[in-house]
């Protein structure tokens, strides 16, 4: 792996701090032609995905992208469901139902409830509504995205499907490149 920006770290800032991490093609697909993201990735977007849940207080999920990608309840970090219909195998995992349109004071109450049980580094895995809700209500501060070196014939759902209804602007603090596969890193501009 060579870092081009940064120095390569995935370490957590102190203090509350909400990361979003997701994996995409170079044409902009979230998911493969089976509708699932798992299908996309490669091993080093795997490694950073395990790297990534080995260090968070808790996972944030939504609730079609834990249907989609058939998400159960052995994770080692809690797992935090947003939106409805839980799958079969999460019955009993903590769940946040939410309006159509992300109730953005849900989220934030969300978010706050987490950080006061010392839950301060929130992990979002997906999926667009969800990453597109968090973005809407000021509460995500860094996006990790994978690049696979893949084009993907068809259409494919994008990280936010077109959900975020004003620019957000990002900083790239850091990129890493192996093999054609990029992980980038992204802090969202607070200005």
């Amino acid at each position: 792996m060579k870092a081009l920006i940064g120095d390569g770290s995935y370490d957590w800032p102190d203090g509350p701090w909400v990361r979003a991490n997701f994996v995409m093609t170079v044409d902009g697909s979230a998911t493969g032609t089976d509708g699932r993201s798992g299908t996309i990735n490669n091993e080093v977007d795997v490694e950073l995905f395990h790297r990534l849940r080995d260090t968070c207080d808790v996972i944030l999920v939504g609730a079609g992208t834990a249907r989609a990608e058939q998400y159960g309840p052995d994770t080692e970090k809690p797992l935090l469901v947003v939106g409805s219909g839980l799958p079969a195998q999460l019955v009993g995992v903590p769940e946040v139902r939410l309006s159509p349109g992300g109730d953005a004071e849900a989220l934030r109450s969300m978010m706050a409830e987490l950080f006061a049980e010392g839950l301060t580094h929130v992990l979002c895995e997906g999926g667009p509504t969800l990453l597109a809700s968090l973005l809407e209500s000021r509460l995500v501060d860094e996006l990790c995205l994978t690049i696979t070196p893949r084009l993907l014939v068809g259409g494919g759902c994008r990280i936010t499907n077109g959900l975020v209804p004003e620019d957000v602007p990002l900083e790239l603090v850091g990129l890493i490149e192996h093999e054609g596969t990029l992980l980038t890193r992204w802090v969202v501009s607070r200005a």
